[in-house]
């Protein structure tokens, strides 16, 4: 039997898996759905580091997103959650209640890690941040991107190829494509060199300045701009809500995406700590986040409607990184995300990429068509 009316839904963050949460409880559970999030746009994370560079993005109103969903829409910044009274606080005064809460506010960069990052560095994590990048880039001649994941190395290649005038360096604290295969790292490399990027491996960054980067070693990198990739972080509002969280603050969840301290709450994508059957944790993607939303919001739906619902089950296929918009490498890997070592490198793997990027967005409107 479907939920009456008064059953209320709300959820928080409208990226990659909140959107499609909204839409779906909408659709699978027949309850009152409130959307919240700071924007009224939807952004699309995945392209930022194209932002950055003074590429157009095409504008996506999160208003035309939800036509004829019946999810309403509070755009604002969620402050605090009150797990007891079961209401979110916004920073322009809503109280909204909820019998179910959907969290799905994701993660930003972690300038906090590292003196200086905060003050000096840019990040492509967060669509103010990578505009403010793009303006600074004008008067750049010198770009040291930190961070050596697939985050700072898309970056990076894009930075080198749409803006071939300025010098771009890639630190990373170990070693460059550390999760890829051989063959991986060998067509990395050479992609990297043949954008003429500077890549220092083993470089752990101390401090950031207003001039560069000072290495542990005490030595100076010099950059007039620094983008900050060296690792996530996630909101605190789970932890200050009581809400059991992991060492990373991500919010604890069963095989249903359940919180194990409060079973009213689901927690998806990067804000959540989620894991597949054999224990392992799964990382931050789109490719994770997508599934794991329908997973989560159809176990709601299960058990509004008196059914138990089944546990998540998820593999891995591969890894995609674009090496600006004409080169790409496609790391295929086991279903625990180890490479093998078939890889897809060149236009083919850019297009492939393009391909995968545009059907993260195609599930945005129709959030029901199988993703894993």
């Amino acid at each position: 039997m479907a939920p009456t009316t008064q059953e209320r839904i709300v959820v928080l963050g409208a990226g990659y898996t909140g959107l499609a949460a909204a839409k779906l409880a909408a659709r699978w559970t027949g309850a009152e759905v409130t959307l919240v999030n700071r924007y009224d746009r939807f952004v699309e994370r995945v392209r930022l580091h194209q932002l950055a560079t003074g590429q157009p993005l095409r504008d996506r109103p999160l208003t035309g997103l939800l036509e004829g969903t019946g999810v309403r829409l509070v755009v604002d910044r969620v402050t605090r959650i009150d797990a007891g009274a079961r209401t979110v606080r916004t920073e322009g005064g809503h109280d909204l209640a909820y019998d179910h809460l959907i969290y799905a506010l994701g993660s930003q960069a972690d300038l906090d890690s590292v003196p200086g990052a905060a003050e000096h560095a840019f990040t492509v994590a967060d669509l103010d941040q990578a505009l403010e990048l793009a303006e600074r880039l004008g008067e750049s001649r010198v770009v040291a991107v930190a961070g050596g994941g697939l985050t700072g190395i898309e970056a990076a290649a894009e930075l080198a190829e749409a803006r071939p005038e300025l010098k771009v360096r890639l630190l990373t604290g170990g070693t460059l494509g550390s999760g890829l295969s051989e063959r991986g790292r060998r067509y990395l490399a050479r992609a990297l060199r043949r954008l003429g990027i500077d890549v220092r491996e083993n470089a752990r960054v101390a401090e950031v300045r207003a001039d560069g980067l000072v290495l542990d070693g005490g030595e100076h990198v010099a950059a007039d701009t620094v983008v900050w990739t060296a690792g996530f972080t996630v909101p605190g509002i789970a932890r200050e809500a009581g809400f059991a969280v992991d060492a990373n603050g991500r919010l604890v969840v069963d095989a249903t995406m359940r919180s194990v301290s409060h079973p009213e709450v689901l927690g998806i994508g990067d804000a959540a700590a989620l894991h597949r059957p054999d224990g392992q944790e799964l990382r931050m993607a789109c490719a994770t986040g997508m599934p794991t939303a329908q997973r989560a919001v159809r176990s709601l739906a299960d058990r509004l409607a008196g059914r138990e619902p089944k546990p998540l089950r998820f593999r891995y296929l591969n890894q995609c990184i674009s090496l600006g918009r004409r080169d790409g490498l496609i790391q295929f890997v086991r279903a625990d995300d180890s490479p093998v070592e078939a890889v897809l490198t060149g236009r083919l793997a850019a297009h492939y990429k393009e391909t995968i990027v545009r059907s993260a967005f195609l599930f945005q409107r129709h959030p029901g068509i199988p993703v894993g």
